[in-house]
C-alpha cells in the first residue's frame, strides 16, 4: 500500500491533510492550465471577433498593452486574446471540481453545488483572465517575456486557491 493511501486512511477529514490534496491536485490542475494557456493561443491568435460591451470595461487595451497589439481592433480587445486564458482556467477548474469531490473532500456533488461552483467561476476566471492578460502584457516588453502565459497563470492559479479551497471545503462539499 502507498504510503500517500496510508495517511488518506489515517487523517482523510483532518483540514490539514485535505489542503494538501488539494494542493496536490491544484498542481495537476495547474499543469493542465498551463499546457492549455499556452496552446490555446495557437488556435484563437487569429479570432479577431471583439468583445461584447459588457466585457470591454475589464479588458481596456490601454490597461493590458503599451502600444499597438494584435489582439485589439478598433480600441477594442479581441476574443483571440481572452479565449485561451479563459478556456484553459474554465476546462482545468473543471477537471479539478470532479477530483476535488471525489478524492479530496469525498464528497457528493448535486446540481446546486455544481451550479454553485459554475457561477463563482465564472466571475473568478473573468478576475483571473484579467489578471493573467494584465501580468502577460506587463512581461511582454521584458526579459521575461518567454515566460509571461506561465507565469500569469500561475499567478492566476494562487488566486483562485485561496478562493476554492475554502468553498469546496466548507460549502459544495461539507460533510453533514
Amino acid at each position: 500500500m502507498s504510503i500517500l493511501k496510508k495517511i488518506d486512511e489515517r487523517f482523510g477529514d483532518h483540514t490539514l491533510w485535505q489542503f494538501v490534496k488539494f494542493n496536490l491536485v491544484s498542481m495537476s490542475i495547474s499543469l493542465l492550465q498551463l499546457v492549455l494557456a499556452n496552446l490555446l493561443p495557437l488556435l484563437f491568435d487569429g479570432v479577431t471577433a471583439k468583445l461584447p460591451p459588457l466585457l470591454r470595461p475589464v479588458f481596456r487595451p490601454e490597461t493590458l498593452f503599451e502600444g499597438a497589439s494584435p489582439y485589439v481592433v478598433d480600441s477594442v480587445v479581441t476574443w483571440g486574446y481572452v479565449l485561451p486564458f479563459f478556456l484553459s482556467n474554465f476546462i482545468a477548474n473543471i477537471y479539478g471540481y470532479f477530483i476535488n469531490m471525489k478524492t479530496t473532500f469525498r464528497g457528493k456533488g448535486s446540481r446546486w453545488s455544481l451550479t454553485a461552483y459554475l457561477v463563482i467561476l465564472t466571475g473568478l476566471i473573468l478576475f483571473s483572465t484579467w489578471l493573467q492578460g494584465w501580468i502577460t502584457a506587463r512581461l511582454t516588453g521584458t526579459n521575461l517575456a518567454w515566460l509571461a502565459r506561465t507565469l500569469a497563470a500561475s499567478a492566476a492559479g494562487l488566486v483562485q486557491v485561496a478562493v476554492l479551497f475554502p468553498l469546496e471545503k466548507y460549502v459544495l462539499f461539507r460533510k453533514e
